[in-house]
């Protein structure tokens, strides 16, 4: 079984969202850093040297890559990463070996099954 790790980075509002739309596209669990700082194209306003922007949670998740791609969907419409700028992002990047993921691979061996 070959797995995909999944970041994402969102303000921290939308966070439960993101983790519930995830959990229905088949994700088996997840590690959330808690006020990270983003910023995009336009840099957000600050107010005495101080900036002004929302607090961004970074959401990881590893995710079997036959779902990785319906988890990403499902996550940005969540987010609503392409209707608002600036709510989120979500990429994934290949893993060649993960360790502690048995528990994991037992839960997800039918679903990936049904998927090939």
């Amino acid at each position: 079984m070959h797995f995909k790790l999944i970041i994402i980075m969102v303000e921290d509002e939308r966070t439960q969202n993101i983790l519930d739309a995830a959990r229905e596209a088949g994700a088996t669990g997840c590690t959330v850093l808690n006020q990270a700082r983003g910023e995009g194209i336009k840099p957000r306003k600050s107010f005495l040297g101080l900036s002004i922007d929302s607090q961004v949670d970074v959401i990881m998740m590893l995710a079997e890559e036959h779902m990785s791609r319906e988890i990403m969907e499902r996550v940005a419409a969540a987010g609503e990463f392409d209707e608002t700028p600036g709510t989120g992002i979500a990429f994934q990047i290949d893993v060649e070996d993960a360790i502690g993921v048995r528990h994991q691979i037992e839960a997800l061996a039918e679903a990936v099954e049904d998927l090939i």
